[in-house]
């Protein structure tokens, strides 16, 4: 099965993000999954411009996108994308748009189309915190699941796709005070690479 992973470049004056962090330190191959690998800057505009070209390119049966959830408590699979752009904060490009359609012509959410509760519940059982997650934000992340399962509905229709948040590592939710949490970056690794285990159905 050919498979793409994408992680994010830091942004908010982070200087690393987990997300790629992870996702670079995972095998080239998964069970029966060869891996293809790419990092996404932080920005609508060129996130999205080089998730298409590599879908283009790789024409994934599966993808996986992974992102920052600073704040949560584990690894959380997302359900849904919103066709909503409304950032917080500036991207790494300096765009903040506001109450802007990520496709105007396209319906107003997608769903992924993983196994978003199966991935869920073998995460759990191999002791790894996990949860499903019914909200990608309105910002980068889920300007990205949406382009995914947005191109994938028009392009791959049997293709699986899909989002998972990771948290803050141990390092960055300790610089940010004791009540913060957090989660070593060797098992965040060990809980993606299960994941694209369990999403590809091995």
């Amino acid at each position: 099965m050919n498979v793409l992973v994408t992680g994010f470049e830091p942004f908010g004056g982070e200087t690393v993000n987990p997300s790629w962090e992870a996702v670079r330190r995972l095998p080239e191959r998964i069970g029966g999954a060869e891996l293809t690998v790419i990092q996404l800057p932080t920005a609508f505009q060129r996130g999205e411009q080089t998730l298409l070209r590599a879908l283009k390119t790789c024409r994934p049966e599966l993808a996986l996108c992974v992102g920052l959830a600073g704040g949560r408590r584990g690894l959380t699979l997302e359900r849904v994308a919103i066709n909503l752009r409304d950032a917080r904060i500036p991207d790494n490009d300096g765009l903040q748009p506001e109450d802007q359609p990520v496709r105007p012509d396209g319906p107003a959410a997608r769903f992924a189309t993983l196994p978003v509760k199966a991935v869920v519940q073998g995460l759990t059982q191999a002791g790894i915190p996990a949860s499903v997650s019914y909200t990608a934000g309105t910002y980068v992340c889920n300007d990205i699941l949406y382009t995914l399962l947005d191109w994938q509905a028009r392009e791959t229709p049997d293709a699986r796709g899909g989002f998972l948040h990771l948290p803050y590592t141990r390092e960055q939710a300790a610089e940010k005070g004791e009540n913060v949490p957090g989660m070593p970056l060797e098992e965040m690794v060990r809980g993606l690479a299960l994941a694209i285990r369990l999403a590809a159905g091995d």
